[in-house]
């Protein structure tokens, strides 16, 4: 690894090489650093992250982390993992080196999701609460279990929020009856709701359902897969759980 100054354009570029899980070896520079110092910072920044030195900076264990585990996850499982990353953890932690971080530093990172609120402007929700704290635990967990790191500041603290969400809201029979009698004149949004409400879809289960999940002899429909929608891509998964694989017995008036 070295760093050179561009005479043209009068910055300076860090230029290294290394060899990847195969044996092969791969070159890459990195442009546009105004000063020598900050090209230095980016090299030594880079080292710690070839040689796994947990002296790096915590967006630099990310990058780690997102190669260790993206291909381990479903994918829109990982999209919320990410989006959690990008907006509530990294703007945090991002530029602390990631064997500095404290347990003082995690409650105080607490503390502001704490009084954060959505775009609605209300606070996070408790299980939101406890979703945050258990990704940033993972993290550290992934650090401490493969890397090396010590301990892991973020269990020390304990989480926030709670498991347990909001009372589940459903439809008595009657007041379905009403809402069905009213849609009636609708039959694609009037058939998709007698699904789901009968037969106790999920809606990304529903929308990836096909001609083939239906048997009418039998009366049954079978959910093996599950709808998605993630970066203006229609993408099909797995249902939500092993369990979620199920065949289940459409009443006889909705086959």
């Amino acid at each position: 690894m070295s760093v050179y100054k561009d005479e043209k354009t009068n910055t300076w570029k860090v230029y290294y090489r290394y060899t990847d899980w195969q044996g092969k070896v791969h070159q890459t520079t990195k442009r546009g650093f105004q000063t020598k110092r900050e090209a230095l910072a980016r090299e030594r920044e880079q080292l710690n992250k070839v040689e796994t030195d947990l002296d790096m900076l915590f967006e630099s264990f990310i990058d780690i982390y997102t190669a260790d585990m993206k291909n381990r996850i479903k994918e829109n499982t990982w999209h919320t993992k990410e989006h959690i990353m990008r907006t509530k953890i990294l703007p945090y932690f991002g530029q602390r080196k990631i064997s500095d971080i404290q347990p003082k530093d995690i409650i105080a990172w607490q503390n502001e999701m704490i009084k954060a609120t959505d775009k609605q402007g209300k606070p996070y929700s408790p299980v939101y609460l406890k979703t945050l704290h258990n990704q940033l635990s993972a993290i550290f967990n992934h650090a401490v279990r493969f890397y090396g790191l010590k301990s892991n500041p973020a269990q020390k603290v304990g989480n926030m929020g709670k498991a347990k969400g909001r009372e589940m809201l459903f439809w008595t029979q009657d007041e379905y009856a009403k809402f069905s009698f009213a849609i009636m004149d609708k039959p694609i949004s009037f058939h998709a709701f007698e699904m789901l409400y009968w037969c106790g879809l999920r809606e990304g289960e529903l929308l990836a359902l096909t001609p083939a999940d239906l048997d009418f002899e039998k009366g049954t429909v079978r959910v093996n897969k599950s709808y998605q929608r993630i970066g203006k891509r229609d993408v099909i998964t797995d249902p939500k759980t092993p369990k979620s694989n199920r065949t289940i017995k459409m009443p006889q008036f909705l086959a």
